[in-house]
């Protein structure tokens, strides 16, 4: 009897096991500034999402600045950084510069181009404690920071992980499909550029399913711009023309949906 049982109950686990592999939907992507729409649509379609800290630091890329809107042009912000030796270090190792008063810069950017934009007090207080308030040594740790202030504001039940909380081993498509093992996925999400070095041989054979993205960028009001619509700023354009309550359908509008 007791036998029968404890088989039934192990029978049962590892169905339910199962199913959770089985539709357990991964994405990654490495911890940048002030990202723009199309990294929050990969959060919005996974289960997991992983802060992909260990990829090399890409100097003149977007691990340390964006752009926002300034008088119908774009504006880039960019973080300094301790770069020095930077292809042997990466985006989580990666020190800001503080000899500068930056951070300062970019509140007050932000500030003068948005203040008087129809949801700029719903985030003024978060932004002048990351500007003002904070000192960050880290870049890694104020995109993280922002990073989490967008996922609560679209209010999506994810599992948040960062890669350098495992052993994930490899490069490129082997360092992805490795990550996929370890956290149990059977669908991963690439970015745009994923099917460019993508192994999807490999992935078929360990059963893990693959999505490329291939983001539309939305349309949208932006206050004051008469102009033509200038897209692919950071998602602090979208979130200071909108209330929260509509900025994940916007993100969402025209692209991949599950559910």
């Amino acid at each position: 009897m007791f036998i029968v049982l404890d088989i039934l109950l192990k029978t049962l686990k590892n169905e339910v096991k199962s199913q959770r592999r089985k539709y357990l939907i991964l994405t990654a992507h490495q911890p940048t500034y002030l990202p723009w729409l199309g990294t929050f649509h990969k959060f919005l379609l996974a289960d997991t999402f992983c802060f992909f800290d260990i990829a090399q630091y890409q100097k003149k890329e977007w691990d340390n600045r964006n752009k926002i809107l300034s008088q119908g042009k774009e504006l880039m912000l960019s973080v300094p950084v301790k770069s020095q030796n930077h292809f042997s270090k990466t985006i989580g190792e990666i020190n800001i510069d503080n000899t500068t008063n930056w951070s300062q810069k970019h509140y007050k950017a932000i500030f003068l181009n948005y203040k008087n934009h129809p949801y700029f007090d719903n985030h003024k207080n978060f932004l002048e404690n990351m500007y003002l308030h904070k000192k960050w040594n880290k870049l890694v740790d104020i995109n993280i920071c922002f990073f989490r202030y967008i996922f609560k504001l679209l209010d999506k039940d994810v599992r948040i992980v960062l890669a350098s909380d495992y052993n994930f081993q490899g490069k490129k498509s082997e360092l992805v499909l490795d990550m996929c093992k370890k956290l149990e996925a059977s669908t991963y999400i690439f970015g745009g550029e994923g099917e460019n070095y993508a192994d999807k041989a490999s992935f078929k054979n360990a059963k893990i399913d693959l999505i490329f993205q291939n983001y539309q960028h939305p349309l949208y009001r932006q206050y004051g711009n008469k102009m033509n619509f200038v897209s692919n700023l950071s998602i602090i354009d979208l979130i200071m023309n909108y209330d929260n309550s509509c900025v994940k359908s916007i993100i969402l509008k025209n692209n991949l949906v599950f559910g």
